[in-house]
């Protein structure tokens, strides 16, 4: 085998029933023998160490992971392992829904070379709907203080009305309870001294006249009736002293 020049060239192949003489043989990477042409595969020369560094891989239905199966080892064990100490269920999604263009009727996959974040709204669109008038963007979001700022300024005005509205109520009791008590009272009025037989007329007169004249002079009172007669008084202590006087210190309807 060989030639004078060259004594190592050549081997005979090691399947029994073939026996050839191969100048360039094929040197099996398992049982490291030689092989010709024909037989240089594992299959056609029937190797028994084929299947030692076989790589066989099997996907997690749980994670989307791989799972490789080592050889002469049950496959029950490998995958028990697995299960114990790498799967994360989390990572399914991940693998399995890929993200896409949140555009209506557009299927593309977004990965990391078609992903373009318009700067107005933040959101990931594809290379096709980048732009604000392919995507429908509803432009930038406004600022926290904006939105705080509005939610006071609704609370300043429901709070206004309702001190208003407290404050009519209260004038119109008192001119209910007036109708039957002396009716002989006069108010005056504090910035133009007229006179009325009522609160109710008084506080209507300075609405309509010194209110829409922007006069901010005008001074805002709160009016405390007395719950015998209706009679109004805008200081308290004569109110007090109206009671004890006028209805033997009660004032007890």
């Amino acid at each position: 085998m060989g030639t004078p020049e060259f004594p190592d060239l050549g081997r005979h192949c090691s399947v029994q029933h073939c026996k050839q003489i191969d100048f360039l043989p094929f040197t099996c990477d398992r049982c490291d023998l030689s092989y010709c042409l024909e037989h240089r595969s594992y299959i056609k020369h029937q190797c028994s160490k084929a299947g030692n560094n076989d790589v066989t891989v099997v996907i997690c239905p749980l994670c989307a992971k791989g799972v490789r199966l080592i050889p002469n080892e049950d496959p029950n064990i490998s995958w028990e392992n697995h299960v114990n100490t790498e799967c994360d269920p989390s990572n399914y999604d991940k693998v399995i829904k890929k993200k896409k263009c949140p555009v209506r009727r557009c299927k593309e996959v977004l990965t990391f070379s078609n992903t373009i974040k318009c700067k107005d709204c933040s959101v990931d669109h594809c290379l096709k709907h980048r732009f604000g008038l392919d995507h429908d963007c509803p432009g930038p979001k406004k600022p926290a203080t904006t939105s705080s700022s509005f939610w006071a300024t609704s609370l300043l005005n429901v709070a206004s009305s309702f001190r208003e509205n407290r404050q009519v109520a209260r004038d119109g009791a008192g001119l209910r309870r007036s109708s039957s008590g002396s009716a002989g009272q006069m108010e005056e009025c504090p910035q133009c001294r007229v006179k009325f037989s009522s609160v109710t007329a008084l506080v209507e007169h300075v609405k309509k006249v010194h209110e829409r004249n922007n006069q901010s002079r005008v001074l805002k009172m709160s009016i405390d009736v007395c719950p015998k007669c209706g009679r109004g008084f805008r200081d308290p202590v004569s109110l007090v002293e109206h009671v004890e006087k006028d209805h033997g210190g009660t004032s007890k309807a």
